[in-house]
Order: C-alpha cells, then sequence, then structure tokens
C-alpha cells in the first residue's frame, strides 16, 4: 500500500491533511505557533516522518518528539524551556548530540533540514558546533 500524500488544501485552510494537522498541533503543543515554520520544512518533515515509519503512516506519538527538536532548532533553549519543563531540553540536547554521532538518524535529518532551510537559531549552531557545506 501506498502512503498517503500530505496536502496544504485550499488555501492553507481547507483540506489540510491529517499528519500536517497532527504536526501543527505538536509544535502548537510544543509552544512553537505553526505558522513560523515555513510550509515547506513542515512538508519535508512529514515526508521524513513516513520514511521512517515502521507502516505506511508514522505513529501518532512520533510527533510530540519532533515537535519538541523542531522547537529547540529553531527558538533555541531558552525559548523551549519557557513554556516546557527542563526535562525537554535535556532530552532534546542528548538527542542532537546523539544524532550527530550517528548521522543519518530521524534526528540527524531533521536538525539538518533546519540548517539547511536557514531556520534553526544561531545559539543551537553554535551549541553543538553545527556548520553547512553548502555554498
Amino acid at each position: 500500500m501506498a502512503r498517503s500524500r500530505s496536502s496544504l488544501g485550499f488555501l492553507g485552510r481547507f483540506g489540510r491533511s491529517h499528519d500536517l494537522q497532527q504536526l501543527d498541533a505538536a509544535l502548537r503543543a510544543v509552544d512553537l505557533h505553526p505558522g513560523v515554520v515555513p510550509e515547506a520544512v513542515k512538508l519535508t518533515i512529514v515526508n521524513l516522518l513516513k520514511d521512517h515509519a515502521i507502516g505506511d503512516e508514522p505513529a501518532p506519538q512520533i510527533y510530540r518528539p519532533t515537535a519538541e527538536l523542531i522547537a529547540y532548532c529553531m527558538i533555541g533553549a531558552s525559548g523551549v524551556a519557557a513554556s516546557n519543563p527542563p526535562e525537554v531540553i535535556e532530552q532534546v540536547e542528548r538527542r542532537i548530540e546523539k544524532a550527530l554521532d550517528a548521522g543519518d538518524s530521524l534526528d540527524a535529518q531533521l536538525v539538518l533540514l533546519t540548517l539547511h532551510a536557514k531556520v534553526i537559531q544561531p545559539s543551537v549552531v553554535e551549541r553543538f558546533g553545527l556548520r553547512s557545506d553548502e555554498g
């Protein structure tokens, strides 16, 4: 069975696919407004989740940790700390460190996405010594 396609809907309002709705809800839950995440980045996120899913669709419980990682990358530790428990920051930082060691995990691809899309917080780039080899 082929996986479903994600849809932004008409004018970003009608017919938005369930996976994008789940991602938007998860982003809101970690206090990152979905409107500040470019639609192309969100589409790439859900496609990465589908690529790493065991079945045709990502498990519903994957959206929250994904949103935590994206929020951390986009608004930094202090931004995430403003409305999330300290454990979230610690967990995300461990995930990023592990992703940098692993190289090709889902987390590594999500961090790389924020870096290449130029939506990553400079403090995160500095904290983890991230760099892009693109010109």
